[in-house]
């Protein structure tokens, strides 16, 4: 059980996150703390819903800078938990597997000393929160192809097979040549169609599954969706168009359709995986908008962040 105290800070630890990389974490928090003379409490969480459940206790005692250490779903627990409370702002320590969300704020993949530093600088900006179904989104959601590949990377709820990066590689192979588009509705202010659809990805965010920038336009705090639908591809346009993702230069390709928009439908007429945030879910029909300036999160000001700044 955890110790609590009223801290200015508190650091959650998902240990699962990153197989156990982010409860390894532990030391390095700690020394951090004691090096920028920070009042903290680093608590780690012990089962699902620890993280959702820590962070409003810590809310409400009165904690101002509540920080994730895992990778985008504990971000994603923390700050849904957190959505309407005020006077709190949110931050990351990436340790999961992807960590495409920390992208957005400025800071890499593994945090150095001069991130530390940039951190307890306390440089915070608002950022938009994504809606699908009343559920909340951070970095994107995903249907077709990347939530296929998400449901190939699941073993039950909760719980990922393991074997680092190198399983998502096999997965996007192995989706690539036996995913079959499923046909569905799009309803927005900018489009209306029926189609079948290989990639349709809604984002606040940019980069997915550790390097796929799929919406490479992103602004995290424009007030809209950017929205990046493949059309039906067949293998080796499937083959073609991949690689070019990496760099955002898909955008070039015909049967790429990329806008943005506030609001936007869709269904399938059956339930179909996708993905909030890296994590799976299922569905059929799918009411999508956005929250602007919803949360106050940390930034690296100095970083490749996905912010407009007045």
């Amino acid at each position: 059980m955890e110790n609590r105290k009223n801290s200015e800070w508190v650091f959650i630890i998902n240990p699962a996150a990153g197989g156990g990389h982010a409860g390894a974490m532990k030391p390095r928090i700690e020394e951090m703390i004691q090096k920028y003379k920070v009042d903290a409490s680093v608590i780690m969480a012990e089962k699902m819903g620890d993280v959702a459940r820590l962070a409003l206790q810590y809310a409400g005692d009165g904690s101002k800078y509540i920080i994730g250490v895992g990778g985008d779903g504990t971000f994603n627990e923390l700050a849904s938990a957190l959505l309407d409370e005020e006077g709190v702002t949110l931050g990351l320590i990436p340790a999961g597997t992807g960590n495409d969300f920390i992208q957005i704020l400025g800071f890499p993949d593994h945090f150095e000393e001069e991130h530390w530093k940039t951190l307890f600088g306390k440089k915070s900006i608002r950022m938009d929160v994504g809606m699908s179904n009343s559920m909340p989104f951070f970095n994107g959601m995903g249907l077709g192809f990347d939530a296929q590949v998400a449901a190939e990377n699941y073993t039950a709820p909760g719980e990922v097979k393991k074997g680092g990066k190198n399983k998502y590689l096999f997965h996007i192979i192995k989706t690539i040549l036996f995913y079959t588009e499923k046909r569905m509705s799009v309803i927005s202010a900018e489009t209306k169609q029926d189609t079948d659809c290989f990639i349709n990805t809604i984002s606040i965010g940019r980069r997915f599954a550790g390097s796929f920038f799929l919406t490479p336009k992103a602004i995290a705090n424009d007030g809209l969706l950017d929205v990046c639908m493949i059309k039906k591809l067949s293998i080796p346009e499937r083959f073609g168009i991949l690689p070019k993702v990496p760099k955002g230069a898909h955008l070039q390709n015909k049967k790429v359709h990329y806008y943005q928009t506030s609001k936007i439908e869709l269904d399938f007429g059956k339930k179909v995986p996708f993905h909030l945030d890296g994590e799976l879910h299922f569905a059929s029909h799918f009411e999508v908008s956005i929250l602007p300036s919803a949360i106050n999160v940390l930034y690296n000001p100095t970083g490749n962040h996905f912010f407009k700044i007045d």
